[in-house]
């Protein structure tokens, strides 16, 4: 292995201590103490790097390598911040990855090997899990004009802490990011967080669409009461309405083929959850995902029915508010190309492959073409402090990653 391989390894090695869990992952909520411990190791990188570090108001942190003054910028990043107990690759691989690619490409440039036509960043996204502050992807869609700035830094998490508080612990911002109008291309490395290139047994995926989905922020209104005295008959229990939502969700899936929708639902919330009080809301997320915008279609208009039911059995109200709704967006063909040419060059088995999760490029491929790539997921492990890649399956990452952005930034083509 090269010696460039064994640092970035090493590397990786260091940045999962922050926030590091007994069972083997990481716990780093957006503007947490860990995150921003993760967020000064990485500004202390960048430095070492030569690569300057700017912040900008949303919270996502920049190393940029100039490279051609005045010129566009060729973005590369994910995000560092984690689920709560949580595995060590979702996001921050990418990031450091990233980092990486950005240091080797700009050295080879630097020593002739290509003339670059735009500059070099990473970025490390704020708040892109969504866990601690909603909605998920917070940083890029600011960054983007997707989320206004003062919505975002006026969120607040369950105990009443706002982004803007979060960050004001941390590094402060300065006006030197660069801003969207500036940023010519971007590209992304991921875990495929799913099983497909592990069972076929392929090196590397180029994400050429995302999976449809509907989020919704489910409500259901019942009556406080007493778990003992209160009769059967005049109960309307919040909790058992919730539970009839989310059984449905669940059964949802049984009307199509498999693997045609994924449903779930999660972060619970109970008034007055007491153990003797019959719960009066409750309050979670539920959301449908589909590979074919027709079965999200039909999926969406059998819900409603499913939770008139689930009224009707509970004798509770269930409002359903839909809060983010997408298609398959697809990706740059021309940049799904860039990437097969590059897997192609290195000599890395590869294929085509979609993304069932979100991530930060969803909200970049809308404004500039876009790559994303996945490297292989040890029995799909995702969000759990079991998540696993192998170190030659990331190291093999970082390598594509690098190929990529040495073709992003001497300008090969990524637009149809």
């Amino acid at each position: 292995m090269s010696t460039s391989n064994t640092g970035f390894l090493a590397d990786f090695t260091v940045m999962s201590s922050f926030g590091a869990t007994p069972g083997g992952g990481v716990d780093r909520q957006a503007g947490t103490p860990e995150d921003h411990a993760t967020r000064s190791w990485f500004s202390t990188w960048l430095a070492g790097h030569r690569l300057r570090e700017a912040v900008d108001a949303a919270g996502n942190q920049f190393g940029l390598a100039e490279l051609v003054p005045g010129a566009p910028w060729v973005l590369l990043g994910s995000h560092l911040d984690s689920q709560p107990l949580a595995g060590r690759y979702d996001g921050a691989y990418g990031v450091l990855a990233a980092a990486h690619a950005v240091v080797r490409a700009a050295a080879a440039a630097e020593a002739g090997e290509f003339t670059p036509v735009f500059n070099l960043a990473v970025v490390n996204w704020f708040n892109e899990e969504g866990s601690r502050f909603t909605p998920s992807m917070m940083g890029s869609g600011v960054f983007t004009g997707k989320l206004p700035l003062e919505t975002a830094l006026a969120t607040q998490d369950l105990a009443g802490a706002t982004v803007a508080e979060a960050l004001a612990a941390g590094s402060p911002a300065s006006d030197s990011a660069p801003w969207l109008g500036s940023i010519a291309r971007y590209a992304e490395i991921h875990i495929e967080q799913g099983k497909i290139l592990e069972e076929q047994n392929i090196q590397v995926g180029l994400v050429d669409r995302t999976w449809a989905a509907a989020k919704y922020l489910v409500t259901v209104d019942g009556d406080q009461s007493h778990t003992g005295s209160t009769r059967m008959p005049d109960r309307r229990d919040a909790l058992y309405g919730a539970a009839l939502v989310i059984a449905a969700a669940r059964e949802l899936t049984e009307e199509f083929e498999p693997g045609q929708l994924h449903s779930s639902v999660s972060q619970l919330q109970v008034l007055p959850n007491s153990p003797v009080t019959i719960a009066r809301q409750t309050v979670m997320n539920l959301d449908l995902r589909s590979p074919d915008e027709s079965v999200l279609a039909r999926a969406m208009d059998l819900l409603g029915k499913r939770i008139a039911e689930a009224e009707a059995r509970s004798r509770t109200e269930v409002s359903l508010a839909l809060t983010h709704q997408w298609g398959l967006n697809p990706y740059s063909p021309a940049g799904v190309r860039l990437g097969r040419a590059a897997a192609e060059a290195l000599g890395f088995s590869h294929m085509d492959i979609m993304t069932v999760a979100g991530h930060d490029s969803t909200n970049l491929k809308d404004h500039v073409p876009t790559v994303m790539l996945f490297v292989p997921s040890v029995d799909g492990i995702s969000h759990n402090e079991a998540e696993f890649t192998r170190d030659e399956d990331a190291v093999r990452g970082v390598e594509l990653l690098t190929e990529v952005t040495r073709r992003l930034v001497r300008g090969d083509a990524v637009e149809d």
